[in-house]
């Protein structure tokens, strides 16, 4: 089943070696067949990752869970968990781990994917994907307005968020044990569970 159409052309390429070279467009993106990887692309250029370690599933997903709490269990906002394809633009659809939008954003969740910047997004670091993270995608979503961003480290466990301030991002200082949302007041995250492993 493909990611983004209602049905496929009969042409859809059935290696990603036989897609078009040229600027990758949205349309390019919806006929990569399924294979468990997470594919991207950005500024026109198509970027794939294997898929994610139990590890980083456990950290986004308990980090999922507490922002959902917090704010979609509250009436708050929005929070959606990977995959979910985020649009920022022509030629740029990413997938960034967690993404959360007030309320006043709910605009961008459309029925296929999201259209816009969503005002937090998360990326949990991999070793495959921590440059892609830390510079392509950090410029990417820099560039979209996206308010707040997360890079988070399992292996370290620590979290570097940066704030959007004219423009370009602020780095805050690196949360260890907690870490409080600056988009929306009152929502903090108790980091120590997020790292925390089952016994």
């Amino acid at each position: 089943m493909l990611r983004c159409p209602d049905s496929a052309p009969s042409s859809m390429p059935s290696t990603l070696s036989r897609v078009p070279k040229r600027r990758w467009t949205y349309a390019d993106y919806c006929k990569i067949p399924p294979d468990r990887k997470r594919h991207e692309i950005i500024d026109g250029r198509h970027y794939v990752n294997p898929g994610p370690s139990p590890d980083h599933q456990s950290v986004g997903g308990r980090l999922y869970i507490w922002l959902f709490m917090a704010t979609e269990h509250r009436g708050r906002g929005r929070v959606f968990f990977a995959p979910l394809d985020v649009h920022l633009g022509p030629g740029t659809v990413v997938q960034p781990d967690v993404v959360f939008m007030r309320v006043r954003k709910a605009s961008i969740i459309g029925r296929k994917k999201l259209v816009g910047a969503p005002d937090l997004v998360i990326e949990v670091l991999s070793p495959s994907n921590r440059a892609h993270d830390r510079t392509r995608k950090f410029s990417r979503y820099e560039r979209a307005g996206v308010r707040e961003y997360w890079l988070v480290d399992p292996d370290a466990c620590t979290v570097e968020p940066f704030v959007l301030r004219r423009g370009k991002y602020v780095a805050m200082p690196v949360e260890t044990e907690s870490i409080t949302l600056r988009v929306m007041r009152g929502v903090t995250i108790d980091l120590r569970e997020v790292w925390s492993k089952p016994r």
